[in-house]
């Protein structure tokens, strides 16, 4: 668990968003803080802390809900915001040109780059080149640390706490970058216990199940969802990603099934539990969980533009 800074003491400025272990308490704390402020910007509708700073949108890969969050959470703090949505086709890629020399091109056009890239290392490549702050977007398998700030801020408005957490984590474990960086944030907090269900092909990394037991949390893994989710104060659902896969796998529709959040789940899971989801789901949640009101991965899915709001801030107030 990281220390604490002294009272009084001042944070780092933040010069690029690359992986979550970046992050310390003291700094999401402050970061959480300034996004229920962007919560009454965005509310207000008259936000101007970014006149004339311009966002650029690199994506290597599809996206919708992060490419349009952060182009919302830019628009609504008064920048403006270019890019393309697929820079593997419509940008200098398809010619050949590197990773490193359109970021350095790109930089010249904006203060900051947003990038989503199929490749892991993809973002940290980026920052080791720019002159201006670099957003990791989702790199490949890698991380997508800009989600796990909205899913940390999700369960602290929804329940009220970080410490003392049992998070069940769902699904693709391998492939899901979301679960990767939740991880190591959720690591920073008390009394964490994780429970990950997942078939035996897409379990959690070694490397990140050490981290976790390293910083102290009860990790146990598990093929039983059923009793998981009893004690479970937040699930936290993922979608197999099959096109992370080198080769088709013929029981990933029956996996999906075995590990779905249907009504039947919803009956085994506490009162006060949520269900959470990075999205875009693929059969993972049953529609009718929609209407029960521990579903929160639509509010989380709205909480990522206060988050990013206050992540922009953050990279270029100073």
């Amino acid at each position: 668990m990281s220390a604490s800074r002294p009272p009084g003491a001042t944070l780092e400025p933040l010069h690029h968003v690359v992986a979550a272990q970046q992050f310390d308490r003291d700094r999401l704390s402050a970061l959480f803080q300034l996004s229920a402020e962007m919560e009454k910007v965005r509310a207000s509708g008259d936000g101007q802390l970014l006149p004339g700073r311009i966002m650029a949108s690199l994506f290597y890969e599809p996206s919708t809900r992060t490419r349009l969050s952060f182009e919302a959470a830019m628009l609504r703090l008064g920048g403006h915001v270019i890019g393309t949505e697929n820079a593997r086709d419509f940008s200098s890629a398809i010619k050949g040109e590197t990773l490193e020399d359109t970021v350095q091109i790109v930089a010249g056009y904006s203060d900051c780059i947003v990038l989503r890239h199929s490749e892991e290392g993809a973002a940290a490549r980026a920052a080791e080149v720019s002159p201006v702050p670099i957003v990791n977007a989702g790199d490949g398998p890698g991380q997508h640390p800009t989600q796990a700030l909205l899913d940390l801020y999700t369960i602290q408005t929804e329940l009220g706490r970080l410490d003392d957490l049992q998070v069940v984590m769902v699904g693709d474990l391998a492939h899901g970058r979301t679960v990767h960086s939740l991880a190591y944030l959720l690591a920073l907090y008390r009394g964490l216990q994780v429970t990950l269900v997942a078939p035996d092909r897409i379990r959690m990394s070694p490397g990140v199940i050490e981290h976790l037991r390293k910083h102290g949390a009860e990790v146990h893994e598990s093929e039983d969802l059923l009793a998981a989710v009893a004690q479970a104060d937040v699930v936290y659902q993922t979608r197999i990603q099959l096109e992370r896969f080198s080769e088709p796998w013929e029981e990933a529709e029956d996996q999906r099934r075995h590990f779905r959040i249907t009504e039947e789940v919803m009956e085994h899971l506490p009162r006060g539990a949520i269900v959470m989801h990075p999205l875009p789901r693929v059969g993972e949640i049953d529609p009718a969980v929609d209407r029960d009101p521990r579903a929160a991965y639509f509010r989380q899915a709205r909480n990522g533009v206060a988050v990013r709001m206050a992540v922009l801030q953050m990279l270029l107030a100073a």
